[in-house]
């Protein structure tokens, strides 16, 4: 029999059956496996680790019946295991440390298909599946965010698949101590069901996913970022108050408003031009009729203290005066058959519907054509910040089997679409000498986090349903290595600002992004149903949603929240910098500083923001109390009362309207908020 096993320096190569893997070293503690069934292993695939990845101090053992690798605590063994069809090559991972079995591929039958099943698809592409044992009691967490309002993803179904409000980050973490980063940009699903863990893929040229061991998940978050990219510090202002609505028309209602912030003596560190400022999508350029000075509007905004950020579209109008160059040049979006992808909205010129097509940011020349027009029509005014709006891509319907991408078939490639996107805005920023960059971005990828980057939520509905889902998909997105997410306070669609239960739903999303690692205030606020102009002419600007916009009770509360913000600041710097240092996001779940308390590892409604605040938003209409799980191995203070309660317990925490229940643990050198 031809032996399986073999040895390349650092790398354990396996031969059989067709399909040739490498188990490898990563990092301190992981392994990374590839597989195919091609005639070798491509080497220059796009994934989400550094170039440059930390040390590692492995050994291999081989034998002719298998091949062990060890890495700091990780075990991972290769067996050539007896089945009813001939023998496979499985893999079983454990912790050295603890002992502890981590995962190992399963047989779904005695007979067929293998623990890795490969359909082929076209040319060198295949569809793959490939499937694990579950364990009883396991917990998932992370895989981006999504809308399912699921703190556990245990016995989800989840597609990867890029969408607006749905973000994949194929970086899961388990409660039995390991994290698993799927590297591949494909779309496809994962099952995380009671009875098995199976990750499929559509149609890509071979498998390639890591497997890291951790003491706890801040070693997993540390371990996964030292090998995909740690945040950058922000600009001091991004910690501040972030202004934005859909949308200011026009150049003088832009500095309306912000002189308006400045003349209540409201703090205000960023303001947000949302789309249609523009002559057309795909010029990346002020409209001249509304903003006829965009550099003296940015000079007199930093005299303000406050830094300005426009929307960017990847979109291109047919009627561009860039759309030649693009089609010219093979700089979009293509199709493998048929007519060409894009999406149909609303645009300025021609004013209505119009055929967009999306620039191609896989292609790294068409990535410097778009930044060459930003810069001339934004950067060289002054704004060096971007909101990199509907950059899923967003295409409706959204065929992934009939995109071609300079990188390949949509399929084996369409998620990598964000992050590609954004290392253009950064690489950018390096090569323009803008040491103050930063995007604001509706999605992301595996190692996303490594740009100085802000992703948000989506265009999620104006309820307490949505509130709520919003918390879960942010403690997942930590879990993802994304330390600054945010949302849209308020809801993005269907509010009313003159009704009273949408007000008191903005107190509650309001104080809540108090405590979020970006506090945005953003709004559609209303429907055709209020106003036909709203939902139709996509170019009228959206309701007001300054903070004085509500009535004085709501501004009252509002302004509130709005200072105990601008107090916050030196305390989020600091974790600021331990996210850069660890990875560590600053707003994360109870279990990531609470690992030993069982209690802690299930909650979801509250949260810590750094490790001295413990949050609980208030996610329930008419609430005028909640239950609050305070972890155990500590006492806890109540920010607003100095009341001080043992740990280990539920209690029935105060909300009256103007109130967030915020906890510090004792010894917490942490100012209190004041009796309210």
């Amino acid at each position: 029999m031809q032996k399986v096993f073999s040895r390349d320096g650092d790398r354990i190569v396996a031969r059989h059956n067709g399909e040739t893997l490498w188990l490898d070293p990563i990092g301190p503690n992981g392994m990374r496996l590839r597989a195919t069934k091609n005639a070798r292993i491509d080497t220059g695939r796009p994934g989400a680790l550094l170039e440059a990845l930390p040390a590692h101090d492995a050994a291999i053992d081989l034998t002719d019946e298998a091949a062990i690798l060890t890495n700091g605590r990780l075990r991972a063994e290769l067996h050539l295991v007896p089945r009813g069809m001939g023998p496979a090559v499985e893999l079983r991972v454990s912790d050295l440390v603890s002992g502890a079995l981590l995962l190992e591929e399963e047989m779904p039958h005695i007979l067929w298909p293998g623990t890795r099943h490969y359909a082929a698809e076209a040319g060198d592409l295949w569809a793959i599946e490939t499937r694990f044992a579950a364990q009883d009691g396991e917990r998932f967490h992370g895989l981006g965010q999504h809308q399912h309002g699921r703190f556990d993803l245990k016995g989800c179904v989840l597609d990867l698949m890029q969408k607006n409000t749905e973000i994949t980050i194929p970086f899961l973490m388990s409660s039995r101590g390991y994290g698993l980063l799927w590297n591949a940009p494909g779309v496809g699903r994962v099952e995380l069901a009671e009875n098995r863990t199976k990750w499929v893929m559509e149609a890509t040229k071979q498998l390639d996913y890591i497997v890291i061991a951790g003491a706890g998940p801040a070693d997993l978050l540390t371990e996964y970022t030292g090998l995909t990219g740690r945040p950058p510090e922000l600009p001091d202002w991004a910690l501040g108050f972030w202004q934005c609505k859909l949308r200011y028309e026009t150049q003088d209602e832009v500095l309306r408003v912000a002189r308006g912030y400045k003349a209540r003596g409201l703090p205000l560190d960023c303001i947000v031009i949302d789309f249609f400022h523009w002559t057309k999508m795909g010029e990346w350029t002020f409209r001249s009729d509304e903003f006829p000075d965009p550099a003296a509007m940015v000079a007199e905004l930093r005299d303000m203290g406050v830094a300005p950020m426009v929307s960017v579209w990847p979109t291109v109008n047919a009627n561009a005066h860039t759309y030649g160059t693009f089609m010219q040049n093979g700089w979009l979006v293509d199709s493998r058959r048929g007519a060409m992808d894009g999406s149909i909205f609303y645009d300025r010129e021609p004013d209505g519907m119009n055929p967009l097509r999306f620039y191609d940011a896989t292609n790294p020349e068409a990535r410097a054509f778009h930044w060459q027009h930003v810069r001339e029509g934004y950067a060289r005014h002054g704004i060096h910040a971007f909101w990199l709006d509907a950059n899923e891509p967003e295409m409706y319907p959204m065929h992934p089997d009939n995109l071609r991408f300079h990188l390949g078939d949509g399929r084996d490639v369409a998620n990598i679409y964000p992050f590609l996107h954004q290392q253009g805005y950064a690489e950018a920023f390096a090569a323009d000498g803008l040491t103050d960059g930063l995007m604001l971005s509706r999605s992301a990828w595996a190692g996303s986090q490594r740009f100085p980057l802000v992703v948000w939520s989506g265009d999620v509905r104006s309820s307490f349903a949505d509130l709520a889902r919003q918390l879960t998909a942010g403690l997942n997105m930590a879990f993802s290595g994304i330390s600054w997410w945010t949302t849209d306070i308020g809801g993005f669609k269907g509010g009313d600002i003159g009704d009273a239960g949408f007000r008191e739903l903005l107190i509650r999303w309001f104080q809540w992004g108090a405590f979020c690692p970006v506090f945005r205030l953003h709004g559609f606020r209303q429907d055709a149903a209020r106003d036909p102009r709203f939902g139709h002419e996509f170019s009228f600007g959206g309701a007001d949603n300054e903070i004085w916009s509500f009535g004085a009770e709501v501004e009252s509360i509002l302004t509130r929240y709005l200072h105990l913000r601008a107090g916050l600041k030196p305390y989020l710097r600091n974790q600021m910098a331990v996210a850069a240092d660890r990875g560590i996001p600053p707003m994360r779940p109870l279990l990531v500083d609470f690992p030993a308390d069982p209690v802690a590892a299930a909650i979801a409604d509250s949260y810590m923001l750094g490790p001295d605040l413990l949050v609980a938003p208030v996610l329930t209409a008419g609430a005028e109390t909640r239950q609050v799980y305070l972890p155990d191995g500590t006492d806890w203070v109540c920010m607003w009362t100095g009341t001080r309660h043992a740990g280990g317990q539920r209690i029935e925490a105060p909300c009256p309207l103007e109130r967030i229940p915020v906890y510090r643990p004792t010894g917490a050198e942490m100012a209190g908020f004041g009796t309210s």
